[in-house]
């Protein structure tokens, strides 16, 4: 992958492709690069308005572009079943899912639709739940892919902490948000092992964009509030983030490169894995190949969801 842009993305013709978040930052980035080599993309966001604002900016930018917007909200598993349905009752195939869409750092504690943390609940239960869903279309199509979107803060992490999972004890921010990352690793690891296992040529892969400049840094700080906090947070990313295109990179890698294995994880090339030009493999944490503790959050997240993985465990 040595070098690799995204000059270098296969032709995307015939192929769909679903990514949440897609409205703005890495998600738009991902749906622009996408939709530039030819495929199908459906922009998720939880907005209509910020998504058809995000449909135009991609018909100015990508004017024989092929994308729709999905009305999707990550922290109400209502609007994720809802969303899934009615794909699923369409008929429509699916060749890539992108889970991307994500809160970071609330400084509150603050409750999804069904009464979760909304970190946890956003970015782990939320895109659990609409892969569960969605494997059917996902597994019709030979070569699928599943791209979920951790961060390298998931190695701040060093355990899911079941007894207070909800942060109904003890809410801090950031360990919330680094644990809600730590669950996506798990996640995208739990998930390979399990298709392997059902023998479905279906590609679970993990990645990261590094520090990269999105709105993410500030609108989950800034929730609630201005806050000091959303303020340095902001002052950080213009003076170290590098732009959203690059850090796309790894996610694109992820989506559509050729061989790409379960299991695998990509991030930016530069030190520490913060910034980069090209996307190379990288590693998730010890704490994310601990497989008891995968099996134990993926048996609690069906629980929570009500949302369990039918295409596992039939052909």
């Amino acid at each position: 992958m040595a070098g690799w842009t995204t000059g270098d993305i296969p032709d995307q013709s015939g192929r769909t492709a679903l990514v949440t978040g897609g409205n703005s930052g890495l998600g738009y980035q991902t749906v622009l690069e996408l939709a530039r080599k030819g495929a199908r993309v459906l922009l998720a966001a939880r907005d209509r308005a910020r998504g058809a604002a995000a449909l135009e900016r991609l018909a100015a930018e990508a004017p024989e572009s092929h994308a729709e917007l999905a009305q999707l909200d990550l922290a109400d598993l209502a609007s994720v079943e809802r969303f899934s349905t009615a794909f699923l009752a369409s008929g429509q195939v699916l060749d890539v899912l992108v889970n991307n869409a994500g809160v970071m750092a609330i400084p509150h504690r603050e409750l999804t639709a069904q009464g979760y943390e909304r970190q946890f609940g956003t970015n782990h239960l939320g895109h659990f739940a609409l892969t569960g869903r969605l494997l059917p279309a996902l597994a019709r199509q030979p070569g699928s892919r599943v791209v979920t979107v951790s961060s390298n803060r998931h190695k701040q992490a060093s355990g899911i902490d079941f007894d207070d999972l909800q942060g109904e004890r003890s809410y801090r921010p950031w360990p919330a948000y680094d644990q809600s990352k730590l669950a996506n690793a798990m996640f995208v690891l739990e998930f390979d092992r399990r298709l392997r296992a059902a023998g479905r040529d279906v590609v679970s892969a993990g990645a990261h964009p590094g520090f990269a400049a999105t709105n993410l840094q500030v609108a989950g700080p800034r929730s609630g509030g201005t806050s000091l906090v959303a303020r340095g947070m902001g002052l950080a990313t213009r003076l170290f983030a590098q732009p959203a295109h690059d850090g796309a990179l790894p996610v694109l890698y992820a989506a559509t490169a050729e061989n790409v294995h379960g299991g695998e994880y990509f991030g930016p090339d530069g030190r520490g894995e913060m910034r980069g030009h090209h996307p190379t493999l990288v590693q998730f944490s010890a704490a994310a190949h601990d497989q008891a503790a995968a099996a134990r959050l993926w048996a609690l997240s069906e629980e929570l969801t009500g949302v369990t993985f039918v295409a596992l465990t039939t052909q």
